[in-house]
């Protein structure tokens, strides 16, 4: 379990702040110094020390731990198609942990796009590209545990290993293959052994544009790809 706790640890004393903005990390050494800041940490008092208030819970704001750790952590992507630390080339993930310490849900990647060609390969997908280096960060997510009182555990830099891509590359693969002959609305998250696709919206009102079987266009919930616990228990049990 990773929610090793540092409360010695100064993130006051920590100089990320420029003008009131946290200043992008410069190398990965940096980017870890600043995660070891963190570990320990109440998602309260790191949400204090930046000014910003805790919401009562994440059901309007679900991604809010995500972008208070960001915004602590000095992530420059914003909504930009590019790693949450542009000059590092780093994706963030947060990975909340249940009251054993294992992953308590399954972790969204990014979005699918429901009107892809058969000419899109696994070496030039946005997955791969996501996933190629990641910063993982695991929280706190019992919810008996009022919000502002879950701790921050200690963060861990992680690339797949040859292994761990060709698994995740055999999953997107099918499913990528689903989308091309025009499935879309048929894919559940029951396929896939590692890798998923859910709906990604707030509610079922939302659409976007796919493709039928047929070849024609159909509104359909917009969907996203999640890496399911199983992988992310194995990536956490490495370390």
């Amino acid at each position: 379990m990773r929610l090793g706790y540092h409360a010695h640890m100064s993130f006051d004393k920590k100089p990320f702040f420029l003008s009131g903005q946290i200043t992008p990390p410069k190398s990965k050494v940096e980017l870890l110094a600043r995660c070891d800041a963190l570990a320990g940490k109440t998602l309260g008092r790191v949400a204090e020390t930046l000014g910003l208030s805790v919401p009562d819970d994440l059901k309007v704001y679900k991604g809010w731990v995500g972008a208070l750790l960001e915004t602590a952590l000095g992530a420059d992507a914003g909504n930009r198609s590019e790693p949450d630390f542009i000059g590092l080339g780093v994706e963030m993930k947060t990975l909340p942990l249940n009251l054993l310490g294992l992953p308590k849900e399954s972790t969204y990647v990014c979005s699918v796009s429901m009107q892809q060609t058969g000419e899109l390969r696994w070496k030039e997908s946005w997955l791969r590209r996501k996933l190629s280096h990641v910063l993982w960060v695991p929280v706190e997510a019992v919810n008996t545990i009022p919000l502002a009182e879950r701790y921050i555990g200690q963060p861990w830099l992680w690339q797949p290993s040859s292994e761990q891509e060709a698994l995740l590359r055999r999953d997107w693969e099918e499913l990528m293959d689903r989308i091309v002959l025009g499935s879309q609305s048929d894919i559940t998250a029951k396929e896939g052994e590692y890798l998923q696709i859910r709906p990604k919206a707030a509610h079922s009102r939302v659409v976007t544009r796919g493709v039928s079987e047929e070849g024609d266009y159909e509104d359909i919930n917009p969907k996203g790809f999640y890496l399911r616990t199983r992988f992310t228990q194995s990536i956490l049990a490495q370390e």
